[in-house]
């Protein structure tokens, strides 16, 4: 009888636990919008979430609500919707930007030789100023920079500041002198120094040449990269990103990741993608990791560039640039360089992703994957970033081996004068062309490249449905025939954002068994104008069925 009775309890017991573990939280009363596995907008009012942070039942205002959960919240009838992913940023180098000097918001080289005077005046302690953001195009000039515009504000200690892109920086004189670049130095491959009429060096270095500059310029430190970090990731959680893909991870960025995770410091989830096969090796070992830190930490992958970008004259076209007949761009890697990096990658089962913005660099890059599936099998996912400049005959290619486009909407409105300066008009019709990828049923992934633009998802989607920049131009949209519904580029923000990194069964999208990562907003995202979902306010924002941000200010 007695083992009898023992028996009964502990059966009663595991239901009770089973139970509680069903509904250990709820979330009620709120305007709940998501996509379901199809792509189609489904609507709810409560989810519940388990002991795991995981969704266990979104719920209609018909469904019964759990009458004794662990805890409840109200949401007083607010919008809630997915997590963002960024499927393209760079975390500590938009952390970094942060603590140091910003250029991103000048519109002349007047204003920012002034901001970088200010700054150097402010900060007498530091032996470099360091920084970033700029790009000519913003400040109306056709020609780059020189060292003697960066003299005139600041000539007694060195300067380096990277465009926006990251594919050329800017030096003063001081910097030039402690790099010991001269008229006599070298460009290596895949760089370039831009020169005057009698060869010396005018400030500007292209590429692979920024590492002449790198080797001398002080590295932060631990402690700086830990405050970087911080800083990071208060501004992506605060414009509602729940995850990213981090594409260029070193070991030093890996390792102020994990000293966040140790500390139990870690909110946002991060999908790393290592800069090179020995990095990978050294973070991951032979293969990719494990999800560390209750599912916030990954290494996955492998980040290459093949080429640079439009704006340095970088990007490795089929044709010269419209506006320097003499010039084709910059590869970075040879064919059978990129080709052997590639397969080394895969021989670990590390997933590959390839920076590619002209169209000769995407059809080499296309060539590559081509040869490597006859070798490595299985789902790869072959990432191609940016897919900025595709010639219309390759973009069927795409729809081949299952390769993932991961573009950045917000580029196409920030570079389409320039773009189509540097290509001509006929050049246009596969530039920026998410629409064609659709077409061509290639998985799109959505980004923003931050800290090359802002990291604010509801900018870059509404710029996806719309061509149109803040103020509406141009009117009818850039190329409109590239652009995608409103729901459309909602999928590429959330769920092939994960899809990209191997994560759909983690987070992407509200439905029962995925992480609880979502959103608390000030609107309905579906129903307002472009201008408007473009001002859109994060109030609050949960990982894993925690608050992990909110906005001051916010009541319940």
């Amino acid at each position: 009888m007695i083992s009898r009775l023992l028996a009964l309890a502990a059966s009663i017991v595991l239901m009770c636990g089973a139970t509680l573990a069903h509904a250990d939280g709820l979330i009620d009363n709120v305007n709940g919008i998501a996509l379901d596995r199809n792509g189609e907008v489904v609507h709810f009012t409560g989810l519940t979430i388990g002991q795991d942070g995981r969704i266990t039942a979104l719920l209609s205002d018909h469904d019964k609500r759990p009458k004794h959960p662990d805890w409840r919240t109200d949401m007083h009838g607010k919008t809630l919707i997915p997590g963002m992913v960024d499927a393209h940023g760079h975390v500590m180098e938009l952390g970094l930007r942060k603590l140091s000097l910003d250029l991103s918001d000048t519109t002349s080289l007047a204003e920012a030789q002034a901001k970088l005077a200010t700054f150097a005046d402010k900060n007498q302690g530091r032996p470099w100023i360091l920084g970033g953001g700029w790009t000519q195009e913003s400040w109306g000039m056709s020609n780059f920079p020189t060292a003697a515009d960066l003299d005139k504000a600041v000539s007694e200690r060195p300067v380096w500041l990277t465009r926006a892109d990251g594919h050329a920086g800017w030096a003063n004189s001081a910097a030039l002198k402690a790099a010991d670049i001269t008229a006599k130095t070298s460009e290596p491959k895949g760089g370039r120094i831009i020169r005057d009429a009698k060869g010396n060096p005018t400030g500007i270095l292209i590429g692979t040449a920024q590492k002449l500059m790198e080797k001398v310029v002080p590295q932060p430190s631990p402690k700086d990269l830990d405050a970087a970090f911080q800083a990071a990731q208060e501004a992506l959680l605060s414009v509602g990103i729940t995850a990213t893909d981090d594409m260029g991870t070193s070991v030093a960025d890996w390792m102020a990741f994990r000293r966040a995770g140790d500390k139990g410091q870690l909110r946002l989830r991060i999908v790393s993608y290592a800069d090179s096969v020995k990095t990978a090796t050294l973070i991951a070992g032979p293969g990719p990791t494990p999800w560390l830190y209750d599912g916030k930490l990954r290494c996955i992958g492998i980040k290459y560039g093949e080429d640079g970008t439009l704006g340095t004259r970088g990007a490795w076209l089929k044709a010269p640039y419209a506006d320097a007949p003499k010039d084709t761009g910059l590869p970075l890697l040879t064919t059978d360089q990129l080709l052997n990096l590639m397969s080394r990658a895969s021989m670990d089962h590390f997933q590959v992703a390839v920076d590619a913005y002209g169209d000769k660099a995407n059809q080499t890059v296309l060539d590559s994957i081509d040869e490597l599936t006859e070798t490595y099998k299985g789902d790869r996912r072959w990432r191609i970033e940016h897919a900025q400049i595709v010639d219309p005959d390759d973009l069927p290619r795409f729809g081949k081996h299952g390769i993932i486009a991961s573009m950045e909407p917000v580029r196409a409105v920030s570079e389409r004068a320039m773009a189509t300066a540097r290509l001509g008009p006929d050049r246009l019709k596969g530039a920026f062309a998410w629409n064609a990828m659709l077409a061509n049923k290639v998985p799109l992934a959505f980004g923003s490249d931050y800290p090359v633009e802002e990291p604010n998802p509801f900018i870059g989607w509404a710029v996806a449905f719309t061509r149109q920049d803040a103020d509406g131009r141009p009117f009818g949209g850039w190329t409109p025939e590239q652009a995608v519904s409103r729901v459309q580029a909602w999928r590429a923000f959330t769920q092939t954002g994960a899809y990209a990194s191997f994560a759909e069964k983690d987070f992407g999208t509200l439905a029962p068994g995925e992480q609880a990562d979502f959103l608390i907003v000030d609107r309905d995202p579906l129903l307002v104008s472009p201008t408007d979902l473009r001002q859109t306010q994060v109030l609050q924002t949960w990982v894993g069925g925690k608050p992990v941000w909110e906005r001051k200010g916010n009541a319940q």
